[in-house]
């Protein structure tokens, strides 16, 4: 790894250099087998709990230099490393490593009238770029992910969880090398520089194939803006639940303050509490005073406010803001058509849940909401990976093409088209 000092003056060159290097690495990770990836995943997760002590000191210096910016506390949050946290991104790379590998899979086949056999099969998509803030865990999990799938990858952390990612970084190079793997199959990029983001947005002629960003709403704006390869994203988590006038009380009360609560800083957490005007008399009351005991500022309307003394005054431009803060704008609807309205002008197509006992108003709500991640009578915050069953996931993507949803091992992967023949020509 290059001094840091030494290559921010340099960044054209060292990003060429990491481009080339990420393309030559990922030949022989697209034939490793599954023991091989398995095991260098095995030999990272065991290098990260080795190293505990030192990543926790590499971010205690990222953390005090955040304090020391005065940055919100939602940030430091996702900076913040604990021993749980380290622990818990040990446990998710071999979780990683359970999951079925998908390179090699035969996705369909078919026969032709003429003979042919025709099968579709699942390969790397080739060098990954991922780049993120703040979230240091998130260089295990990219770089987990991107291996089990075959691809080499790129990442470049933020520059206030730089020290913190460089420490990770090393665990993971470390369990490359056991396993007999090209150390450049996971790089790091070493500066803070933002004009490698720039670099690693054009390309890196030809070397990168799909670009993950995760962040703030600035920096995935900028990488969707400026890319010149395809994006994996989502812009923002306007994360909504609708309480319907069917909706068991306790239920929905379980649901909606661990939606908003249980991590306010991530983009499953709920913005927004849509309650069914019908149910006003019943579920309102309970649902923000459950809210405002677990410390939630609630926003709401002027209707709501009258029945509900004692609340913030709710604006337009609450509707449309991700404050991964304890902070929700509420109002009422007019049942699962009032709802349904409501998200399809304001939502990010993230994730939406409804909960209701009535499964007529469950499916409509299905149907007519095209978020990336729908749930009926469960929190917001299932909006993982991990929770899918997926080992993990490097983001969630609320596009159309290709990845939708949680990204994970399947997800970073393409397809090749195998076809068989016995001497046929087309005439």
């Amino acid at each position: 790894m290059r001094d840091l000092q030494q290559t921010s003056g340099d960044v054209p060159d060292l990003m060429a250099d990491i481009g080339r290097n990420a393309r030559a690495a990922s030949r022989p990770l697209a034939l490793a087998s599954t023991a091989t990836k398995n095991a260098a995943l095995e030999a990272m997760a065991t290098a990260i709990l080795v190293d505990r002590e030192q990543i926790l000191a590499a971010n205690a210096i990222d953390l005090a230099g955040a304090r020391q910016g005065g940055l919100a506390g939602s940030f430091i949050d996702r900076l913040t490393l604990t021993p749980e946290r380290i622990e818990a991104m040990a446990a998710g790379i071999r979780a990683i490593a359970a999951v079925k590998d998908p390179v090699g899979e035969v996705m369909a086949e078919w026969d032709r009238p003429n003979g042919l056999h025709i099968e579709r099969v699942r390969t790397p998509l080739g060098v990954i770029g991922v780049i993120y803030e703040s979230r240091p865990n998130v260089t295990a999990d990219a770089g987990a992910l991107c291996l089990k799938a075959g691809n080499a990858v790129i990442l470049r952390g933020g520059s206030d969880s730089l020290n913190s990612s460089r420490a990770i970084h090393a665990c993971l190079v470390r369990g490359l090398r056991q396993a007999g793997l090209p150390d450049h199959a996971i790089q790091m990029v070493p500066v803070a520089d933002r004009a490698a983001v720039g670099a690693m947005l054009t390309g890196l002629n030809g070397a990168i194939d799909v670009i993950v960003p995760r962040g703030g709403k600035s920096l995935v704006a900028r990488v969707q803006n400026e890319a010149r390869v395809p994006v994996f994203a989502h812009l923002e988590g306007l994360c909504h639940v609708y309480v319907d006038k069917s909706a068991d009380l306790d239920m929905a009360r379980a649901i909606v303050v661990n939606s908003k609560m249980r991590r306010t800083g991530i983009c499953g957490a709920a913005e927004t509490l849509l309650i069914d005007r019908s149910a006003a008399s019943t579920h309102l009351a309970p649902l923000l005073d459950a809210l405002k005991a677990a410390g939630c500022e609630v926003r709401a309307t002027e209707e709501v406010r009258a029945l509900v003394p004692g609340l913030a005054s709710v604006s337009e431009t609450d509707w449309s803001t991700e404050y991964l803060d304890a902070i929700i704008s509420v109002t009422l609807v007019d049942g699962v058509e009032g709802a349904i309205a409501h998200i399809n002008r304001w939502s990010s197509a993230h994730t939406e849940a409804v909960v209701a006992q009535d499964q007529a108003v469950a499916d409509r709500f299905f149907a007519e909401i095209d978020s990336a991640i729908l749930l009926h009578n469960a929190s917001t915050q299932f909006a993982d990976g991990g929770e899918f069953g997926m080992g993990g996931e490097i983001g969630i993507a609320t596009g159309k093409m290709h990845a939708r949803g949680p990204v994970g091992v399947e997800q970073l992967t393409s397809f090749k088209y195998r076809v068989r023949g016995t001497g046929q020509v087309r005439p």
